[in-house]
């Protein structure tokens, strides 16, 4: 497929030889094209019975656009951690600074057959659940909860539409740690296709949990 020879034929340029990652798909083109950017790989690796993360970041210039190219295959509580300290070294960056300079998770378009992205560059990751007033999507490896009620994705929107909540509250997503990458970033492309009509709610895009 040409999204899968753009993938392959991008990691040989990058580094050196050959390294496959499967990227996450989705039916959707959030982000087409990112000019001025540098990759970040995070492989899929094992050890025996133990999955590892390995991340390659190498060629990645601080004052570019990140595109983080990361295996669907690998967990969420092994993908969050490393996307934190990569996310803090460009926050905290003094000397060369791009305020311009946006951070993308890369998947691919199953309809389009090409590479896109979706940008997160805002996100603040939080590696435990803490008490919220907050309406908040759990997202689990087989269901979706909206707080306590087991909601099917389908009926996601039109739950969030017609759910009585106080003025402007915060919707927050939680997503299991067990997941998978793959999943994850379905499920955010899916959460970016929801629109909200409830003038008491708006999707909080600058904070995410595991649980």
């Amino acid at each position: 497929m040409k999204y899968l020879s753009l993938v392959i034929l991008f990691l040989l340029l990058s580094c050196g030889n050959k390294e496959d990652i499967l990227l996450p798909k989705s039916n959707v083109t959030m982000v087409s094209n990112v000019l001025d950017h540098s990759p970040i790989y995070i492989f899929f690796r094992t050890n025996g019975n133990d999955t590892l993360a390995e991340v390659n970041r190498k060629n990645s210039i601080i004052t570019t656009n990140w595109i983080f190219n990361i295996d669907k295959r690998l967990p969420l509580r092994l993908v969050i951690p490393e996307v934190i300290k990569l996310q803090e070294k460009k926050r905290t960056e003094k000397s060369h600074v791009n305020e311009k300079a946006e951070n993308y998770y890369s998947y691919a378009d199953s309809i389009g057959k090409n590479m896109a992205f979706i940008p997160f560059t805002k996100v603040f990751y939080k590696l435990e659940p803490t008490v919220s007033s907050a309406l908040v999507i759990y997202f689990y490896k087989d269901k979706i909860t909206v707080n306590n009620t087991v909601v099917a994705k389908a009926e996601l929107q039109e739950y969030l539409n017609n759910i009585q909540v106080e003025s402007d509250m915060p919707v927050v997503l939680y997503f299991d740690k067990n997941s998978s990458y793959g999943s994850y970033i379905q499920n955010k492309v899916f959460i970016k296709s929801i629109k909200l009509n409830n003038k008491g709610l708006s999707f909080d895009e600058n904070q995410e949990y595991l649980f």
